[in-house]
This record gives C-alpha cells, structure tokens and sequence, in this order.
C-alpha cells in the first residue's frame, strides 16, 4: 500500500477555503496533521517490525496468542479481534507458521474447528522483543506528559467517534 503525504500547506488551505465555504480551516488542518503523524507512525513501527521479520499484522496475531491461555484462538476470533476479514488472518497465519512461530491443531472440543497457539519459538521471539518494542513505545510517546497522554487517548477518541462522518453516503 502506497500512502501519499498531504499535498496543502496552510496558503493553499486558504485559497481552498475561498472557493469552498464548506472548508473548516481548523478541521482540514487537525485532519492533515493528524494524517501526516499516522503516517511517520506507521513507517516507523514498519521498520521496527521488520527488525524481527514481523508485519504489525503478524505482531497483532501474536500478542493476541500471547495473551490467551493454551487453547489458543480460532482463526475467526483471530479475525473478529483484530477487525479484519478471515482470509487476511488466514495469510498472515499462514505466513506465521511457515516461520513457525504458530501452530494449527484441531480444536479441543471440537476437531472441525482449528485452533491456533503460539509456538516455543513464537514465544521466546516476544520475550526477546516485547521490552525492545516496549522502550521504543515509550520513546514515541516521550514528548508527552502524563496528562497529554490521557488527553490524546480522549481526543482520539473524539475523533474516531466522527468517522461516521467519511462513510455515510
């Protein structure tokens, strides 16, 4: 997935605005710098993953395994946690066990299921990252204070609570 930076500086807003009295200046700026921020974000725990040969989709699944107990997940509560579709979970898996850090095996109670678990070598892969990827979280997020911390998770919050506004037709 290609993913373009913003293309308007505050000027071309202006000029925007001017043609477009819908504009809210506030609103489109918040937006862009929101986006440019989730960008530098994404890339950056891109190339963190990529230090463990891991996708953060990958890392998603495993720390979903990491945090249940033994019997593991389905592949459609694997999906239905991390909001995708059933056939992204399966090529992640599939890409999770070829590098056997996961394991399929019938389900306990009941072998038409599958069930999925994180391998020895899956979790000793997440003993040997999580404080790694733990210290750098905490350096993404060292500019902030405590209470910028709790105010951002809010804000978030708010603004995913808009998204309705992009998908009603």
């Amino acid at each position: 997935m290609v993913t373009l930076r913003p293309f308007v500086n505050r000027q071309a807003l202006e000029q925007l605005a001017n043609i477009f009295p819908e504009l809210d200046l506030a609103s489109v700026e918040s937006c862009l710098a929101f986006l440019a921020t989730t960008i530098d974000v994404y890339a950056a725990l891109d190339v963190h993953f990529a230090r463990y040969g891991l996708s953060m989709g990958k890392f998603t699944l495993l720390m979903q395994l990491f945090v249940v107990d033994e019997k593991g997940l389905t592949p459609s509560e694997c999906a239905e946690r991390a909001g995708v579709t059933r056939a992204t979970i399966t090529g992640l898996l599939d890409g999770l066990e070829r590098d056997g850090l996961v394991q399929r095996q019938p389900y306990p109670d009941d072998r038409r299921m599958l069930s999925v678990q994180l391998t020895d070598k899956g979790r000793q892969l997440l003993f040997q990252m999580l404080p790694d990827h733990f210290c750098r979280t905490t350096g993404l997020m060292a500019n902030l204070t405590d209470k910028e911390k709790k105010t951002l998770i809010e804000l978030l919050g708010k603004l995913k609570s808009g998204t309705p506004a992009m998908l009603e037709p």
